[in-house]
Protein backbone atom coordinates (compact mmCIF):
# COMPACT_ATOMS: atom_id res chain seq x y z
CA UNK A 1 0.00 0.00 0.00
CA UNK A 2 1.10 3.73 -0.32
CA UNK A 3 0.86 6.32 1.16
CA UNK A 4 -1.83 7.89 -0.81
CA UNK A 5 -4.02 4.76 -0.11
CA UNK A 6 -3.04 4.80 3.17
CA UNK A 7 -4.44 8.83 3.26
CA UNK A 8 -7.50 7.94 1.80
CA UNK A 9 -8.15 5.38 4.12
CA UNK A 10 -7.74 7.49 7.25
CA UNK A 11 -9.82 10.07 5.40
CA UNK A 12 -12.83 7.69 5.50
CA UNK A 13 -12.02 6.67 8.72
CA UNK A 14 -12.68 10.05 9.95
CA UNK A 15 -15.50 10.78 8.13
CA UNK A 16 -17.11 7.89 9.47
CA UNK A 17 -15.80 8.55 12.67
CA UNK A 18 -17.16 11.60 13.09
CA UNK A 19 -20.28 10.82 11.78
CA UNK A 20 -20.75 8.36 14.85
CA UNK A 21 -19.68 10.82 17.19
CA UNK A 22 -22.87 13.70 15.61
CA UNK A 23 -25.15 10.93 16.23
CA UNK A 24 -24.59 9.84 19.69
CA UNK A 25 -24.30 13.24 20.40
CA UNK A 26 -27.63 14.01 19.63
CA UNK A 27 -28.85 11.04 21.09
CA UNK A 28 -27.46 12.41 24.26
CA UNK A 29 -29.62 15.30 24.05
CA UNK A 30 -32.56 13.99 23.19
CA UNK A 31 -35.40 12.36 25.03
CA UNK A 32 -36.68 9.26 23.50
CA UNK A 33 -39.30 8.80 26.51
CA UNK A 34 -37.55 5.71 27.89
CA UNK A 35 -33.59 5.03 28.61
CA UNK A 36 -34.17 1.66 26.62
CA UNK A 37 -35.01 3.31 23.63
CA UNK A 38 -32.19 5.68 24.32
CA UNK A 39 -29.47 2.89 24.79
CA UNK A 40 -30.86 1.21 21.99
CA UNK A 41 -30.36 4.10 19.43
CA UNK A 42 -26.81 4.24 20.92
CA UNK A 43 -26.33 1.20 20.10
CA UNK A 44 -27.66 1.48 16.79
CA UNK A 45 -25.23 4.41 16.10
CA UNK A 46 -22.42 2.90 16.90
CA UNK A 47 -22.25 -0.15 14.56
CA UNK A 48 -19.57 0.90 11.97
CA UNK A 49 -20.36 2.36 9.00
CA UNK A 50 -24.14 2.13 8.80
CA UNK A 51 -25.23 2.72 12.27
CA UNK A 52 -25.00 6.58 11.92
CA UNK A 53 -27.10 6.23 9.22
CA UNK A 54 -29.81 3.96 9.95
CA UNK A 55 -29.76 6.57 13.21
CA UNK A 56 -30.37 9.02 10.90
CA UNK A 57 -32.79 7.73 8.51
CA UNK A 58 -35.18 6.19 11.19
CA UNK A 59 -33.91 7.70 14.62
CA UNK A 60 -33.39 11.50 14.05
CA UNK A 61 -37.30 12.66 14.47
CA UNK A 62 -38.44 9.97 17.05
CA UNK A 63 -36.27 12.03 20.58
CA UNK A 64 -37.02 15.05 20.90
CA UNK A 65 -35.22 17.65 22.64
CA UNK A 66 -35.54 18.49 26.55
CA UNK A 67 -38.31 21.13 26.75
CA UNK A 68 -39.19 21.90 23.03
CA UNK A 69 -42.68 21.57 24.32
CA UNK A 70 -42.23 23.70 27.61
CA UNK A 71 -43.92 26.69 26.26
CA UNK A 72 -42.05 28.17 29.45
CA UNK A 73 -38.70 28.18 27.51
CA UNK A 74 -40.26 29.84 23.95
CA UNK A 75 -38.51 32.53 23.62
CA UNK A 76 -41.40 34.30 21.10
CA UNK A 77 -43.20 36.13 23.59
Amino acid sequence: MDIATVTVWIKITVFFYLLTVLAIVDIIRKDFGTIGKKALWGLIAVVPFIGWLVYLIFGFRKGKKPGADDPSTNSDR
